[in-house]
């Protein structure tokens, strides 16, 4: 992808173009490409350039993120938040106290009253719950915190499975971590254990083995709940 050959510098404030030679245009901050486009900060603010380091917009915003199904989080000068188009115009009327970014076509937001939940593209709500926290979608399901404790929930905003944990990761490739009295350890769609035993940490599974902690002791796991190797 021609988005992988635009080298950012190591200290974040410029390009490095392929003769190596340090390019005019200099920012306070450059961050990453996604789709030709990346957000940047002068004296002036933070904005969006494109890979010529042309400014897409007129306006100046507190903070600004990069672009993700052409919308990208911004915080304006009194410090509301929420999502703009690749054109600077705003996708939606309402101000949040904070804006993730959107992942399988929806966001998780915090109102000003310290609520979480999902809106779709446009900005809307896509259920009426509020929770603690509520984290980004993956794999169709997105983890959130109630008062009852973690769970998964579909983009309607449906339960997954009805069971509730003390924390709790999302799916990668059917696969979640998660966390009960005992430790950490791996469960499925139905929210079933994959093993018995429990750990002080748990990576997901990468390619069907997993690094995890137990006494401070690391082991790599198989997806059977076998520890193949110790990592020393």
């Amino acid at each position: 992808m021609a988005e992988d050959r635009i080298i950012i510098s190591r200290c974040g404030t410029f390009l490095v173009p392929r003769s190596g030679k340090k390019t005019e245009a200099h920012f306070k901050t450059l961050l990453n490409f996604h789709n030709g486009i990346a957000a940047a900060e002068d004296e002036t603010g933070w904005y969006h350039v494109d890979k010529q380091l042309n400014t897409i917009y007129l306006e100046r915003y507190q903070r600004a993120f990069g672009f993700y199904f052409d919308r990208a989080a911004v915080t304006d000068f009194s410090e509301n938040c929420y999502h703009i188009g690749i054109d600077g115009k705003r996708i939606y009327s309402a101000n949040y106290a904070w804006c993730g970014n959107f992942q399988e076509h929806f966001c998780t937001v915090r109102d000003f009253d310290s609520n979480y939940f999902h809106i779709d593209l446009q900005g809307n709500r896509i259920y009426t719950e509020n929770y603690f926290y509520a984290g980004d979608f993956k794999e169709n399901y997105a983890c959130v915190k109630t008062a009852k404790g973690w769970k998964h929930i579909d983009n309607k905003g449906n339960n997954l499975n009805d069971k509730f944990f003390l924390d709790l990761g999302v799916f990668h490739k059917n696969i979640a971590t998660a966390k009960d009295e005992g430790g950490w350890f791996h469960i499925n769609r139905v929210g079933e254990e994959l093993y018995n035993q429990r750990y002080t940490m748990v990576e997901p599974f990468y390619n069907g083995f997993a690094l995890v902690e137990k006494n401070t002791e690391k082991f790599i796991l198989d997806e059977n709940g076998s520890e193949i190797v110790k990592v020393f």
